[in-house]
């Protein structure tokens, strides 16, 4: 593989995750003008993305074994196809039906997009490499979710239709459609280059104990984020500008933490460093669930963004690590579970607010945490990621 090919296959992993960070992460802005479209109430209306999760979901689950199938540069043409045609029909339709199935398709395609771009990472780089280029690609997602509500709200303001908000994502598609026809892929199949078969190689126990993580995290962090704006207003008696902040600064300090890591994360042990950080992350949401200084709030919460940023892709590094080759089964699993844990964010936490208010799911999601640290803190035991190349920068 020559470099210019390497440094393409990268970039199509960096706007993979600004492509879906931006797809999720904008519904939140564009919900109140998509609900009056249709006239129909918000909380109705957020129900339709729903499809959207579903479809991520489910594409993440397949691609692990379509990947062995379908060509990965196929594979990006086809999701262009369907981002095209969900735009359109998004833009030209004024059905229910057609917006729900759009919103499939964008799932769909941000699935196939996500899962692709997680493989070339864990593919094209070894050991500490691998967890700092996974990090700095995950930092996209978040890059893509503080500029897209931006735009959103620019293109709303001018009182433009909302779906050319949707069409400015397809733009950050067509970068990586443009990048797929211009490089050359590795060839994925049964065989490694000396003929031996990868599919027989045990996972071992390592990766139950990193798909339990990669679930609690996601589902806690989601649950955590979620409820935080209610939980200031109500509980601590902050306005609606400054609960919102709280969520901002905890993305910007992730961004930054995201950044920090890739550079630190290479010279550690990789389940040394994440079972630290996962005490660390657990300890101050402890402290932010206990806090009666609302000042406090926005200093607890950016240090809580800051640890917490390596945290969700040092689980898919050391997943990852845990055979000889970058199996892709093995990483799509571990994305799997942490979707999951996306789709049951309002399904678990919703309940508990309306029975115990915000509080009692702010202490759900810090009980999640806690399993995250515990699971890692197993890990140390039964890790092969010694094995399999990890040590030093490379």
């Amino acid at each position: 593989m020559t470099n210019r090919d390497r440094i393409g296959l990268t970039w199509i992993s960096f706007f993979s995750y600004a492509l879906t960070g931006a797809v999720v992460i904008v519904t939140g802005m564009v919900l109140e003008n998509i609900a009056a479209y249709f006239q129909l109430p918000v909380a109705q209306m957020s129900n339709t993305f729903t499809f959207l999760n579903a479809g991520i979901l489910l594409t993440v689950f397949l691609n692990a074994w379509l990947m062995d199938i379908v060509q990965l540069k196929l594979q990006l043409i086809f999701g262009f196809v369907l981002m095209v045609l969900a735009v359109l029909g998004l833009m030209t339709s004024h059905s229910l039906t057609v917006f729900s199935l759009c919103m499939f398709v964008l799932g769909v395609m941000s699935g196939i997009t996500m899962s692709i771009g997680t493989f070339l990472i864990t593919h094209l780089y070894e050991g500490g490499q691998r967890s700092s280029r996974l990090l700095f690609t995950d930092s996209f997602f978040s890059m893509a979710g503080t500029i897209f509500p931006i735009i959103a709200a620019a293109i709303l303001a001018r009182s433009l239709p909302w779906y050319w908000v949707y069409a400015c994502i397809g733009v950050i598609y067509l970068a990586i459609f443009v990048l797929a026809l211009c490089v050359e892929f590795p060839v994925l199949g049964k065989k490694t280059a000396s003929g031996a078969p990868v599919s027989k190689e045990k996972w071992g126990i390592g990766v139950g104990f990193l798909a339990i993580a990669a679930l609690c995290y996601i589902l806690g962090q989601l649950g955590f984020i979620g409820w935080v704006p209610l939980y200031a207003t109500k509980n601590m008696g902050m306005d609606i500008g400054l609960a919102g902040s709280l969520v901002g600064n905890f993305w910007i300090a992730y961004m930054i933490g995201m950044w920090a890591f890739s550079a630190i994360l290479r010279f550690f042990d990789p389940q040394r460093i994440l079972t630290v950080l996962a005490l660390a992350a657990t300890a101050l949401m402890y402290w932010f669930i206990s806090e009666t200084d609302a000042s406090m709030l926005k200093w607890i919460m950016m240090n809580l963004g800051f640890f917490s940023s390596a945290i969700y892709t040092t689980i898919i590094t050391l997943g990852s690590l845990q055979t000889k080759m970058a199996s892709p089964k093995l990483v799509n699993f571990i994305l799997t579970c942490g979707t999951v844990g996306t789709m049951l964010t309002f399904v678990v936490t919703g309940p508990i607010v309306d029975s115990h208010g915000p509080h009692a799911a702010l202490a759900t999601a810090n009980g999640l945490y806690a399993v995250v640290f515990v699971m890692c803190l197993l890990l140390g035991f039964v890790s092969k990621h010694k094995l399999h190349g990890h040590m030093g920068s490379h």
